[in-house]
């Protein structure tokens, strides 16, 4: 999972090029967008590109098929009522994501809806609106939650603690399973039974209950291995059906297929082979892009609607067709397949709907791996759902695809360059929100895992760049700055490392070496070059203008991660290391640097840990100031220790005047919070703390005493707090 911060601008009301920062989450209000009121008050609505980060844990309604949900991995649960065209953020109060576990829709009453908020059980019973908790569970959930189409009463659930809990009391009294073991993978009911035996499959095996799960025994009759990878199960009372399919690991034995897909018609009594006609069982790569030599099948999807439909998703064993990562279809129970399900716009069968990498490049860019999680209607077994930083959704039996996370604005046609409208599914986080200072109409979003993009009709339809015009280092824009006096040119901080500063960086659970660079536009951000000579190829998370500075020869700051500030005075053409007296050999983590008005310059070096799971270092870390342009640079904080600060904000009128968010150090430690020095740094105070990982603060730019704290990461997650009395409350 990943964790970013993010951020909103607040702009004063004459726009200048020093365009002021606050931290906050990717839903930004303008004035310019839309000005309608509910109940007198201003609404937060979304903007920018939809789509582009991790999304997990979708579920579509069996009783309405418009009605679905899916979680993200930025701390959102996102619910739509039209199918997956458009979407809503729940409201993060009401409900926290779980990427873990997916929801459940009550298979009867379309306004009932269980979820997960981060492992805690709740219940809706206003179509998602609002939440509440329900149940005596102590652990947290993990893998589903499943109710009895015959007795919406019982339920069945996983949890991470590696064994499923039952309910007969529509989720208020549980009780744990005595027989599943491992990760719950999937649970059914028979309906053939009147929802009397259920099974419950794990990581470990798959299990039966005959007596509405007083006794469990486990099936696996005929099946390789116990090592399940997926599971479904689909029954019609009026057929007397019920078919189970599994998953286990493809393997090669002597230049055979092996494993793969089983079935079994006789409630898990026995197991057969379901590799039918049409399937992947290559045992060798096609070529150099494959996932691997053998296709492992991870997801399955079946309905009682239809329980011989049953549709199964593969890893790639070459890029192009018949060897690509697909969605399988099979009408006879695994007998015959066939694939439905073809990404790339070079596929001669092509049958997904463009987003706008696949418009802006010719291509798609997936790495041939499974979604990260996928969904059926369980009354319509042509509506599905997938899910990885795209959504796909079909709902035509996989016919045709559209996409769940945006569309070409104005019904135009997709091409390289085209505005895409917002959708609500805004599941990346933004590092700024700038408006133009030339232009007003002009607005732009530094991305993490997308890059950046830009609007010129004022945030209501998004541009994202394409290969021609992009920089070299396409996932993460950290940071712009305005030439104050040339129109369209800037320069921008760009990096194929996100996160920085968070926890996944800082604990070292993802690499942070990777390369980054400075680049320049000169066409309001159509296009970007890099030009910069003398910074290495690391991230550069920061970069400021010096606005006294000549025209055509400015003077420009960029910070680098793990090298430390760098000076520019050509244009940005070429650059210096300026880092004496800047943080420590052992941590030069710089990733924020600020220029005050005064000609004061800060820079901010995060934490590190040494090694996964070490404490953090106290070498090198905190606020550093500059009053020589960089040539050397002191402490701020030399008087309070921050082993694992966030942010800074500097008072526009007074650089003495700083705010600090930090977090904890660890889960002992409780001295994160919004810290402000009013002396420049000589003595600090907390003024706020709302939980254990602050990002930081910001000054409102016009209104005395305003200022906003920002929560990123871990409990109680991400919010915006304001105090209008300068932290007093």
């Amino acid at each position: 999972m990943r964790h970013r911060r993010i951020l909103f601008k607040i702009v004063p009301p004459e726009a200048s090029s020093e365009i002021l920062s606050f931290a906050f989450c990717i839903l930004i209000f303008s004035t310019s967008v839309r000005s309608q009121t509910i109940d007198g008050k201003i609404p937060w609505e979304p903007v920018g590109l939809s789509g582009g980060g991790g999304m997990f844990s979708p579920a579509i309604s069996e009783v309405d098929p418009n009605l679905m949900m899916l979680n993200c991995d930025m701390s959102a649960a996102y619910i739509s009522q039209d199918g997956g065209r458009n979407w809503r953020m729940i409201n993060h109060a009401q409900l926290k994501s779980d990427t873990r576990c997916s929801p459940a829709f009550h298979p009867s009453d379309p306004d009932v809806i269980y979820a997960s908020s981060r492992g805690r059980l709740r219940v809706s019973r206003d179509r998602g609106m609002t939440f509440s908790p329900i149940g005596n569970l102590k652990v947290s959930l993990y893998g589903q939650i499943a109710i009895s189409p015959c007795d919406p009463d019982m339920m069945l659930v996983g949890t991470r603690s590696g064994n499923c809990q039952l309910s007969r009391d529509a989720g208020n009294t549980w009780a744990t399973c005595n027989g599943p073991d491992g990760s719950v993978l999937g649970c059914y009911f028979d309906r053939t039974s009147d929802g009397r035996i259920m099974f419950a499959a794990t990581d470990k095996g798959i299990w039966r209950s005959d007596d509405r799960g007083q006794t469990w025994a486990e099936k696996a009759d005929g099946l390789p291995s116990r090592q399940i990878q997926g599971f479904a199960g689909g029954s019609n009372a009026a057929d007397n059906l019920i078919m189970l399919y599994c998953t286990v690991a493809s393997k090669d034995e002597n230049g055979t297929f092996t494993g793969g897909i089983y079935r079994s018609d006789d409630r898990g009594q026995s197991w057969r082979p379901a590799m039918g006609r049409g399937i992947n069982t290559d045992t060798k790569k096609a070529d150099q892009w494959a996932y691997g030599a053998l296709a492992q099948y991870r997801q399955l999807l079946t309905t009682d609607a239809k329980p011989l439909t049953v549709y199964a998703m593969n890893t790639s064993t070459g890029f192009h067709p018949p060897h690509h990562e697909t969605v399988y279809r099979s009408d006879d129970g695994g007998r015959t397949w066939r694939d439905t399900y073809f990404m790339d716009p070079r596929f001669a069968r092509y049958n997904v709907a463009p987003n706008y990498v696949t418009a802006s490049t010719g291509q798609s860019y997936k790495g041939g791996d499974t979604p990260f999680a996928v969904a059926i209607c369980n009354a319509d077994p042509d509506r599905l759902i997938l899910v990885w930083s795209q959504c796909y959704i079909t709902h035509d039996g996989g016919n045709t695809w559209f996409n769940g996370h945006t569309y070409p604005a104005g019904g135009r046609q997709a091409e390289p360059g085209c505005a895409w409208a917002c959708n609500g599914l805004v599941v990346t986080t933004t590092w700024h929100y700038y408006i133009d200072p030339f232009e007003a109409n002009r607005h732009y979003i530094a991305y993490t895992d997308i890059g950046m993009a830009r609007s010129i009709d004022s945030g209501r339809t998004w541009i994202w760049w394409d290969k021609n015009s992009w920089a070299p280092w396409r996932n993460t824009c950290y940071e712009i700055a305005f030439d104050p006096e040339i129109p369209g040119k800037m320069w921008g901080a760009f990096s194929n490392v996100h996160d920085i500063p968070n926890d996944n960086i800082i604990s070292e659970r993802h690499g942070h070496d990777g390369p980054g660079g400075l680049c320049i536009s000169r066409d309001f951000c159509a296009s970007w070059k890099h030009e910069a000579k003398g910074i290495g190829p690391r991230p550069v998370t920061s970069v400021v203008l010096d606005p006294h500075s000549p025209r055509n020869g400015r003077t420009l700051y960029a910070g680098v991660f793990m090298a430390g500030v760098y000076k520019s005075t050509d244009d940005g053409r070429t650059w210096a290391l300026k880092s004496s007296g800047l943080g420590h050999p052992k941590n030069m983590r710089v990733y924020r640097v600020i220029l005050h008005a005064d000609g004061t310059l800060f820079a901010i070096v995060c934490a590190k840990r040494p090694a996964s799971g070490k404490p953090l270092m106290s070498e090198g870390v905190g606020l550093y100031r500059s009053g020589n342009g960089a040539e050397t640079w002191e402490k701020v904080n030399a008087s309070r220790l921050f082993l694992y600060p966030k942010d800074f904000t500097v008072h526009p009128q007074d650089s003495d005047v700083i705010l600090l968010g930090a977090c904890d150090a660890n889960r002992q430690d409780e001295s994160g919070g919004l810290y402000q020095s009013e002396d420049g740094g000589r003595t600090w105070r907390r003024i706020g703390r709302q939980g254990r990982q602050t990002f930081g603060g910001y000054f409102h730019p016009s209104r005395d005493g305003w200022i906003y704290m920002t929560l990123t990461e871990g409990a109680p997650g991400p919010g915006l707090w304001l105090t209008r009395d300068s932290g007093a409350t």
